[in-house]
């Protein structure tokens, strides 16, 4: 899969009180009306725990100027330790943490889930959203680098 050039989100979660997320590729749109999306997390994980539990999640969508973040979230800090130190998190209609700096933030609310082999996919309906004004680029990962979109 790593042949597969994709977008990186970080996926967060609160559950009576602890935070955490984690960098996320499996993200995709589901349906417009009403507004879905997809997320697939692997079960072992403090995320998916968070959500199995809250039944909401966050997508912060990344700018190509947050490979720190995405590393951070994808796993160089540990689960045990506070991946949002220092970030400032802010947050929309919930408690669910959202990191500064990205192209758009989407609080999800779970509407779907569906086991399969060592992951689970979520679907979210949209419950709020948050873009940035500016002319920012996505965070583009393909063959275990990151990438910038070219606006020639």
């Amino acid at each position: 899969m790593r042949f597969w050039a994709t977008g990186i989100t970080v996926v967060t979660a609160e559950f009576e009180s602890v935070q955490h997320g984690m960098t996320v590729s499996s993200f995709t749109s589901v349906s417009l009306e009403p507004p879905q999306v997809l997320i697939s997390l692997q079960q072992n994980t403090r995320t998916h725990y968070l959500i199995s539990r809250s039944r909401a999640f966050g997508v912060n969508i990344l700018g190509e100027d947050q490979r720190e973040i995405s590393n951070r979230f994808a796993g160089r800090i540990p689960d045990e330790e506070n991946r949002f130190d220092q970030l400032e998190p802010f947050t929309i209609n919930s408690r669910i943490p959202f990191i500064p700096g990205g192209l758009a933030y989407l609080e999800c609310k779970v509407v779907t889930t569906l086991g399969s082999g060592t992951h689970t996919i979520f679907i979210g309906e949209v419950t709020g959203v948050r873009d940035v004004d500016g002319d920012h680029q996505p965070l583009i990962y393909f063959n275990r680098e990151y990438y910038s979109l070219s606006t020639k």
